[in-house]
Formats: structure tokens, sequence, C-alpha cells
């Protein structure tokens, strides 16, 4: 038994004011029980030994969680090849971030994914199977969830016995069951945003501790600089939504509802101690930030047009909405716990700020229709706000009726107790799809009934000589584990990319690969709004293939196989379910037949470039964004055609060398513009002539001035600077602990 410490001295007139002050009993198993039982109940579920409650089935199986297989379930079952390409393809070279050939003929591989999931799987791969080292991976941030949402409550003011019961109130939210992709639940984090439970956990405890800092005035805290850092390393909406949380502070903008606005000195102190925490946390993920920001905003991403959620309420199951059926009793609860910290002055303004916020903003990029940022993905923070406010509810009402009976500490600690065995119990009870998706996933495509079928594909492409594979996209596919089962062909096989992958926003093909998937799918999905999409289309699909280099058409429908049967293409390998097709011979390289003309347009290149790769009977004449002052500009699609300049001969060109960080090819057209069929990105240099000149559809085009060039996927100056300023912070963070732990040291001498 340990006695807790009272409330500190208040600074600000919000602070908790505990009535009455004197010492009460907290004992410390309490605080580690109440935190423990979420947990417990998060590893149990998520570790696939606890089945459904009351469902006629075995409450304890098999924990797939440490089966040694490869998992599977919506994006995860594709996320799976990041670490490998990770392990494999970039830290060989030295980098953190790098270059991959395995899908969109060529993406930026962790330049705007985030890192400290996929180094976490790396690391853990040293001593376990890779598939487990995975899924221990992906549950990390759900199992972090009720530490971090009780020292979130902590860190706000409130007594170690608010904070307890709050906090696993507030983590009992990612069993929430009606959504699925808005991220930080078990259901996001199964559908693939693990990085976001990630990120979401270490967010809340930043916030807490930034609160803590600003009131106490403290100028600067490295551990909450830290913690914003690896926040950001593991997803930027979280990094954004907690700093816009806590803008507030860094202007003192919400006076005596975090500070006393008599002590003026204690507030400018903790403003610009978050000013400094704000500069060291970005330094501590600068090697990454850096380059993701300036990517960013130089236009390096792809927008998917996301469309908006606008719903407000919604039935147990609705796809998504901010008040879904299940979260209504928590809403009660959590709005008399707004209104009851209110009235008793406690420090809640940045947490009904945190909570509060981010509701705003999902009505307000749905009413501004800004699709580059899915406004969904800020509903988890009003999720777990609520949940949080509810548990204070509960903590005050088990204090309360407690006292009521007697003013025994021991009373008061057992209405805590039933408290938390409710909350949990009521939650785990409640489950119903969540050992179900928990099984699906880890129990991996090697656990599922349809597995040889798979397995054989796989193997059948594998004895294929190296080359791209276009294949047709069809929900049907999620019996082998996931519809985007077959973005793996680049795991299982090596030279056989996938022209399909995740990570939409990351590559320039992007948009051109779903116009190519509708070509050649008889049910495709056609993520991308607002493209003119030709769905069942081979007169148009397999020119545009041609335009990627892609070797391999494999079919799953009977329709598409028709299709390509009456087209034309050659059958390779049909193993059941699919067909396996040769595509018309086509090159990595191409020599100029004409003249590339340069858009001077008044329209974004990629609406250009779009119009461009509409005319499939012209995509010969190549638009490019820049080049050489002799190139023909032009300010329309159509005016390319007026007056092509064709070249005397065309050449040919004969690739030497194409791994994922380089490309080399011999050449007798030297000073004729050459189509490297790789995606285009910034980083690559061009040795041996002109270029990289981005061009239509999304590919590189470079004017060789030697028969034997080379392009090489390299470091800027954005990687070098970040990579400078990250190593700068590191070494004063050393300094100042070393300096600190010195000074210590002599005071205690």
């Amino acid at each position: 038994m340990t006695t807790e410490a009272p409330p500190e001295p208040p600074i600000a007139l919000d602070d908790p004011v505990e009535d009455p002050p004197p010492r009460r009993t907290v004992p410390k198993w309490f605080i580690v029980a109440a935190i423990a039982a979420p947990t417990i109940l998060i590893f149990l579920t998520m570790s696939g030994a606890l089945g459904p409650f009351g469902q006629g089935q075995s409450l304890l199986r098999t924990p797939y969680l440490f089966v040694a297989n490869t998992p599977t379930g919506g994006d995860m079952g594709a996320h799976v090849l990041l670490p490998k390409v990770l392990l494999e393809d970039i830290l060989p070279t030295g980098r953190l971030m790098g270059w991959s050939m395995d899908w969109y003929a060529g993406f930026p591989a962790l330049y705007f994914y985030f890192p400290l999931p996929a180094l976490t799987t790396v690391l853990l791969d040293l001593v376990l199977p890779y598939g487990v080292a995975f899924k221990i991976t992906t549950i990390l941030g759900l199992l972090a969830m009720p530490v971090c949402a009780y020292f979130f409550v902590k860190l706000q003011g409130f007594t170690r016995y608010v904070a307890a019961i709050a906090g696993v109130a507030g983590s009992l939210f990612v069993f929430m069951e009606s959504y699925s992709i808005f991220g930080a639940n078990i259901k996001s984090t199964l559908a693939g945003e693990f990085s976001f439970s990630w990120s979401f956990a270490l967010s809340i405890v930043f916030v807490g501790m930034a609160v803590r800092n600003y009131r106490r005035g403290v100028v600067f805290e490295p551990w909450a600089a830290i913690v914003l850092g690896i926040t950001a390393l593991s997803h930027v909406i979280t990094t954004i939504v907690v700093v816009f949380a806590t803008v507030p502070m860094l202007f003192g903008w919400l006076g005596s509802v975090v500070g006393d606005r008599s002590q003026l000195r204690d507030r400018a102190r903790g403003s610009l101690g978050l000013a400094v925490t704000y500069a060291v946390g970005f330094g501590v993920s600068a090697f990454w930030a850096l380059a993701l920001g300036v990517n960013v905003f130089s236009g390096m991403t792809s927008d998917m047009g996301w469309a908006p959620v606008k719903t407000i309420t919604g039935a147990y199951q609705a796809p998504g909405s901010p008040i879904p059926g299940e979260f209504v009793p928590v809403l009660v609860l959590g709005l008399i716990g707004m209104l009851w910290t209110m009235l008793r002055k406690d420090g809640v303004g940045i947490m009904m700020w945190l909570t509060i916020g981010p509701l705003i903003g999902y009505f307000f990029l749905a009413a501004a229709e800004l699709t580059i940022l899915y406004n969904a993905r800020l509903l988890p923070y009003w999720f777990f706000g609520m949940f949080v406010f509810a548990g204070i509810t509960v903590a005050y009402t088990a204090r309360a009726l407690a006292r009521r009976f007697s003013d025994s500490s021991s009373s008061v600690i057992t209405a805590g107790v039933v408290a938390v065995v409710l909350m949990v119990g009521v939650t785990g009870a409640a489950m119903h799809d969540l050992p179900g998706w928990v099984k699906w996933n880890y129990e991996g495509y090697e656990g599922k009934a349809d597995w040889p079928e798979y397995e054989n594909l796989m193997a059948t492409v594998d004895e294929l000589p190296d080359g791209r594979i276009m294949w047709e996209a069809n929900s049907e596919m999620n019996k082998y584990g996931t519809p985007m089962a077959l973005m793996l062909f680049p795991f299982w096989s090596e030279g056989h990319p996938s022209m399909e992958g995740l990570f939409f926003e990351s590559s320039l093909s992007t948009p051109f690969h779903f116009l190519n998937a509708a070509e050649v799918s008889y049910r495709p999905s056609n993520p991308v709004r607002g493209l003119n999409y030709h769905s069942m289309n081979f007169s148009r699909g397999v020119p545009h293939l041609g335009v990627y280099n892609v070797d391999y058409y494999v079919s799953y429908t009977q329709e598409a196989r028709d299709r390509a049967v009456a087209y034309g293409l050659d059958i390779l390998a049909e193993p059941s379910p699919w067909t396996v097709f040769a595509l018309p011979d086509s090159d990595l390289i191409d020599v100029a037949e004409y003249e590339p003309v340069v858009w001077a347009g008044e329209e974004d290149f990629v609406d250009a470039a779009l119009e461009w790769y509409d005319d499939v009977d012209n995509l010969d004449q190549w638009l490019v964004e820049d080049g050489p002052d002799e190139w023909r500009r032009v300010t329309s699609v159509e005016e390319r055609l007026d007056d092509p300049r064709p070249y005397d001969a065309v050449g040919s060109a004969t690739v030497t060398t194409f791994d994922d960080h380089e490309v080399s090819f011999s050449t007798d057209a030297v000073g004729v513009p050459h189509l490297v069929k790789v995606s285009y990105f910034p980083n690559w240099q061009f040795e041996g002539g002109e270029g990289v000149y981005r061009a239509a559809p999304s590919l590189m085009v470079v004017v060789p001035d030697e028969a034997d060039v080379s392009l090489q996927f390299q470091n800027r100056w954005v990687e070098n600077v970040g990579a400078i300023l990250t190593m700068v912070t590191v070494a004063g963070l050393a300094a100042y602990f070393i300096v600190r732990r010195r000074r210590k040291t002599r005071a205690d001498a």
C-alpha cells in the first residue's frame, strides 16, 4: 500500500481541485491492475486466443499470433511486402528510404509511408519468423493504448484514481465495431491501419506531456519532443491533429481554461517551451519528415479524390458516422463528464479541444470538399475523447457512491475495481466481429481453404521469365485472404513485380494504373474518383500496358479470359481459376519517333497527361513537363498533333542493368530522347546526357549524349538536410541528458 501524493499546487485556474484535499491511499496494485485489465483483453483478442462470446463456439482457441505464416486481411495482406523491401532492397544500400520496382512500375518506398513500424518488424525478424514479427508489430499500438490513455488523463492533472478508471474507459474505444478503416481501433488495425494505432497511442501521451509542461512553465522537456518525433514517424495525420490541438497553448489563447491570466510569466515560458518541443520533435523525425513535406508540396503524390463521409448518425453497423448506435451510451456519459469537469473547474480545455476539434474538422473537410485528406480519419479522437470523459463520469460516480456509504479509502478502491471489471467485462462480452477478423488475418494466406489454388498460381508465375504483371481486379479473390492477394507477386516470386500495390498516393503512376485495371477487369474497383474509365476494353488496355512495359496479364473471371482470347493474347498457363497471358512485346526503354512536346498550358500536368493517355492512337507522340528550349511548347494536348517533328531514323536501346536503384542501358540513338518506363520521381539522376524529364503518363524521358548511360536513384538536398537535422538533434539530446545527469550526480554528492 502506498500513499498517493496530493495534486500539484495549482498554477492555473482550471487545475483539478480535489475536495477535500487530504491524502488518500491509492495502492499501486489498483493502478497496475486497472491498466492491465484492458491490456490483457486486447492481447487475448489480438492473439487469436479469445473466441466470440456466447456464439456457441469455443471461447479459447489457437493463438494465431504466434503461428509462423503470412498474415493477410484487407490492406494488411499487402503490407507484409514493405518490411521485406526495407530489409532486402533499401537497408543494404545504407538508406532508410529508397526505391522499389515491385509496384506501379516503381515507387518511392517509405517516402510517403511511415518507417517506424516497418523498422520494428525488421528488428523483430532478427529473432522471430517474419510473419510472427510482422503480426506482433501490428498489435503493439493497441497494446500500448491503455497505459497511454492512463498517462493522457493523469498528465492533465487528474488524480491517479480518476486517471486509471478514465484511462481504462478511453482504451476500450478500440473495441468499437461500427467502423473499420478510420484508424486506431482493432478493426482498422486489422484492415491495415496499424501504423495509425501506433501513432495514435503515442500522440495522446504527447498531448498530456504538452499540457503538463505548459502549466508548469517548462521551457524544455526532451521527452515530449521525442514522443512527438516518433509519433510523426508512425503516422502523419495523428501528428497534424495533436499539433493542431495543442497550438492554442502556443499562443495562450485559451486563457483561464488552461492557465491563470495573472501568471503571465509562466504562461509565456510554457508557450516558449511548446515551440521548442515542436522544433525538437521535428528534428527527431526530420530525416523522413522533411522529404515528406517537400515532396507532398511539390506535387509528387497522387490525389485519390477520397469521397468524404457526411453522415452524422448511423445504425450499429453503419459504414461510418460520428454517432454510430454503439456509441450513444458512451456519448451520454461523456457529455455528463464534460459538464461535470467544467463545473469542478478541472483542467480539461485541451482535452475538450482534442475531442471536439477533430469533429469540427470532420464536417469542415466534407463541406469544403477537400478530398486529399479523408475526413473520417479525424473521428478516432472524437470517439476516444468521449470514452475518456465517460470514464471520468464513472470514476467520479464510483468515488461519490463509495463515500456515501463509507469514507474509507478501501471502499473507494472497491468501487473502482467494480467499475473497471464492469467496463472491461461488458466490452469483452459485447464483442461480435473481432475474434473472427483476428482469425481471418492471423491464420494467414496458408490457413485459407483455397490456399492450394493461390500457391499454384505463385509457383506458375515463378517459372516464367522476369517481367511485370497486370492482373484482373476482382473482389471475389477475398477468399484467398484479401482482394489484394495478387499484390504479393513480388513477395513470393522475385523478378515479377505487380502493377498494383498499396500506398496509392506514393506513386504518380497510380491513376494511370487504375485506368489500365478498368480496361482489363470485369468488375474493377475504380477507386480514383473523376477518371474517364473504359471497362473491359482490351483494344485500349493492351496498348496502355505496353506503355508501362507490362509482360504478363492474369485474368480471374471467365468474362475477362474470353475478352483476352478474343483480342488475341497468347495463353501461357492456366492455373485454375486464373489464366496467364503473354502480352505483346514491349521495351523498357523506347526511342522517340517524334520530338517530344513540352506542356505549357494552364491546367496541371497530371490533367494534361490524363488527356494524352486517353488518346490511345497517338501514344508515340510524347508529352513532357519540361525539356530543352528547342522542343515545342503546347498549351493544349491536341496541339501536339499539329506539327509533329519526326526523327530521321528510329534507333534502339538495350537495358544492361535493371535494379531498384539503377537503370542502365546502351543505345545506338545518341542525342535522341528515350522514354524510360519507370515511374518518375525527382531523385532519379541521369549520367551521360540531359534529363530526367517527367513524361506522360508518369514516366521519364532522358536524352543520352553517350552510348552507355545510367539512371541512379540518389539522395537529394532534402534527404541530406533532413539527415543532418536529425543527427544534430539526436546529438543535442544526448548532450543534454549527459549534462543533466552529471549535474544531478554532483548535486547528490
